[in-house]
């Protein structure tokens, strides 16, 4: 299988595999036509990959799609699970805005960036003053419920099987991301989470993402999921996440495809 990759530091492990640099694109377009698959394109690469040259990527159409915009993400995941999303509103910022969102939250409540990760572009509203300056910087709202954390989960599904999860704990009260000091539990992962996770992926056809949960009140709760997610948690348990990678897309019948809990994961 030929195989072509515009991320070394994610398809490090796959052997034989050729690196792109994504601004060479259009230059080595002879080596994307000739491979069978293409791996970790840049979003504006997607299109182009996909209708122009009829080509077969990782991660899916639909991760890049829905992973892109935490818009249509939530709208996606409001068909599949509603009951596992946070109470969102999404609304343009309109002059009538302030007033609609505050017919629906009360203080505190949560407010992001349609485009944004590693915890950045994500805000906790506790005042009128917040909540202006939030109206004035976007164009399109994306207010969610606040949720009373004092940790969150991540799950990593890859291919089509959990790979890991941990709890990351100890952030700075609102944000737990370890790029943002949040420190990772392997321990004690609820198996509702990990069974959620295969739920969703498997129905909207996901197979590379990070997914935040929440739990609270005994029901897990998604807030969102990353396409490009962190690795330190993979290489903290010495998973070598290229091999699996390789395998889902040579589609390895002996590789597991029910999702693995997280601490039985073999390296």
């Amino acid at each position: 299988m030929r195989l072509v990759s515009f991320d070394v530091y994610r398809a490090m492990g796959i052997p034989g595999i050729q690196f792109i640099k994504p601004e060479h694109y259009f230059r080595e377009l002879g080596a994307v036509r000739d491979a069978d698959r293409v791996l970790f394109p840049e979003y504006w690469q997607v299109n182009s990959l996909l209708y122009g040259l009829n080509k077969h990527i990782f991660p899916s159409p639909a991760t890049y799609h829905l992973g892109h915009n935490k818009i249509e993400q939530t709208r996606a995941l409001l068909t599949v699970v509603p009951r596992h999303v946070p109470h969102t509103e999404i609304l343009p910022a309109s002059e009538s805005a302030m007033e609609q969102i505050l017919d629906c939250f009360d203080f505190p409540f949560v407010a992001k960036v349609v485009r944004s990760s590693m915890g950045n572009g994500v805000y906790r509203i506790d005042s009128h003053q917040d909540l202006q300056r939030y109206l004035q910087a976007n164009d399109v709202l994306y207010v969610q419920e606040y949720l009373p954390l004092h940790r969150d989960l991540r799950v990593v599904w890859v291919g089509n099987q959990v790979l890991t999860a941990y709890w990351r704990e100890h952030g700075n009260g609102f944000h737990f991301n370890v790029a943002r000091g949040g420190v990772i539990n392997f321990n004690q992962i609820p198996d509702a989470a990990l069974d959620l996770v295969t739920q969703v992926a498997t129905a909207l056809g996901i197979n590379h993402a990070g997914f935040d949960i929440a739990l609270v009140g005994g029901c897990c709760y998604i807030l969102e999921f990353n396409v490009m997610f962190g690795l330190e948690g993979l290489n903290r348990q010495g998973i070598r996440y290229g091999k699996h990678i390789l395998r889902y897309l040579q589609g390895d019948d002996n590789f597991p495809t029910n999702p693995i809990r997280p601490r039985s994961i073999a390296a």
